[in-house]
């Protein structure tokens, strides 16, 4: 509890990816409760590459299963890309999808967390703040 007191959570920015309206919606609302109001959304992987260039935020939740651009096409490209900032944020898989094969892809391509919907306030808190404990998230969020 001592580290989460530590992280402060005005300056962080989420980037929702998700292409179900109703789920961005209770995922907004669950990082209200944990005290993160700077929320952009996006519907795909393809418009959550926009939002990452125009919003800069200091990590992303995104889904796996979307269309047109899925979350491991969407993490692929981030991990690619040759901006460092864009490279290097934190992207955290909020799924419905356990199966293994699918959490094995995931690690391969450097995901920052696997969260398995249904998800709790607490477990998203937990996961926020293990990522954020682990990347200087005052500096990403600024592009440094």
């Amino acid at each position: 509890m001592a580290d989460e007191r530590k992280i402060s959570y005005d300056e962080v920015k989420v980037l929702i990816v998700e292409d179900e309206e109703h789920t961005r919606a209770m995922i907004r609302g669950m990082l209200r409760q944990i005290g993160i109001f700077k929320v952009m959304e996006a519907s795909d992987g393809k418009a959550g590459l926009t939002e990452i260039a125009r919003t800069r935020p200091t990590l992303v939740l995104c889904d796996i299963h979307m269309q047109p651009v899925d979350g491991r096409q969407f993490l692929r490209m981030v991990r690619a890309t040759k901006v460092d900032w864009v490279r290097n944020i934190p992207v955290i898989f909020l799924t419905a999808d356990a199966k293994p094969e699918t959490v094995k892809v995931a690690k391969e391509l450097n995901v920052d967390g696997y969260l398995v919907k249904p998800v709790t306030v607490a477990d998203l808190k937990v996961r926020i703040a293990a990522v954020l404990k682990n990347t200087d998230h005052s500096a990403k969020a600024q592009g440094l």
